[in-house]
């Protein structure tokens, strides 16, 4: 591998839904993270459960790219005689199914692992993938909350730091190009969106683009603000991504259906921006959040996005928070 740097689900794939779908069964209607937590009594634990037996789902892309769907993140996978490239790491109980479906793959050894950006759904599997030979290449901010102990508020969760096998030893700081298994890949980070941390890649002669946790397909998306997202910038990134591709694009999110396209993450980018929009409007009128999310700001796109974990009430909660 050539490493140069330029300076400069379906829906079963997001991280908590095993917890909220519990939540569901019990009280006959949908958790936030918190409420999910406050259920479970610990989060990471359930998704861990929920991991180790949860399939893994093959998606054959182009040339030599796949998607392993099922443990946390959409995993992308670059096969090839250098050795197996995964964008995301996915879920450690995951590793048993992980393996075997990359085997199905081709029998080359996992070499290199490439962090979207630090959050558990993506980022857990790390320290098992290094043990396998993996070298780790991430955001310099994955790196600096990968050492530390970090809270998500609105998860009511503290992450421990991670072992130092689970740290990224490759380190981004804005573009990066690898050379590997005949294609070229760029990675590029994006201003605060997700979080600090995110990272895209695009696999050039495939025309193929993983955006990370910036695009949730067909779902509202989670927004971590105690790591430095904000809803401006997850449109800005969004915009960003549909500059990057084509109409032949073949796009990657980091949640939900695992395979799109342009025409769908343009749709995407208009409900965050509408919704922002309104919410926006509401908060300079003086409404508190809640009386903003009595008046259903999100209400023209629920029937689309608003049907799983981010519920149009929560979505709401975290755009409030930003604008």
């Amino acid at each position: 591998m050539a490493l140069s740097r330029q300076h400069s689900m379906s829906r079963r794939g997001f991280c908590i839904c095993c917890a909220v779908a519990a939540g569901f069964a019990a009280t006959g209607g949908w958790l936030t993270p918190s409420q999910a937590f406050a259920e479970a009594k610990n989060i990471v634990d359930m998704i861990r459960d929920s991991a180790a037996k949860t399939p893994i789902t093959i998606h054959k892309l182009r040339r030599n790219v796949s998607i392993l769907e099922g443990s946390g993140g959409n995993i992308g996978v670059l096969s090839g005689a250098d050795g197996k490239l995964f964008i995301d790491a996915g879920i450690t109980a995951s590793r048993p199914r992980i393996l075997e479906a990359a085997n199905k793959l081709s029998k080359e050894p996992i070499r290199y692992l490439i962090n979207t950006h630090w959050h558990f759904d993506h980022t857990d599997g790390n320290a098992w993938l290094n043990a396998q030979g993996a070298a780790i290449i991430g955001h310099e901010n994955t790196h600096k909350h990968l050492l530390e102990a970090q809270r998500v508020d609105d998860w009511d969760f503290n992450f421990p730091a991670s072992p130092l096998a689970a740290v990224p030893t490759e380190i981004v700081s804005d573009e990066s190009t690898l050379k590997l298994n005949g294609s070229t890949l760029h990675l590029k980070h994006y201003e605060p969106a997700h979080t600090d941390s995110d990272l895209s890649v695009t696999i050039a002669e495939a025309d193929i683009l993983h955006c990370g946790d910036t695009y949730w397909n067909g779902i509202y998306p989670f927004i971590d603000y105690s790591t430095g997202g904000n809803i401006d910038g997850m449109i800005k990134a969004t915009e960003a991504n549909i500059a990057a591709a084509t109409d032949k694009t073949i796009i990657i999110p980091g949640h939900g259906s695992p395979v799109s396209n342009k025409m769908e993450l343009t749709a995407y980018r208009d409900m965050l921006s509408t919704i922002r929009d309104n919410v926006a409007k509401l908060k300079q009128q003086g409404h508190t959040v809640d009386e903003a999310i009595a008046a259903k700001p999100t209400e023209a796109f629920d029937a689309k996005w608003g049907q799983f974990v981010i519920t149009p009430a929560f979505f709401t909660r975290l755009v409030y928070h930003g604008v």
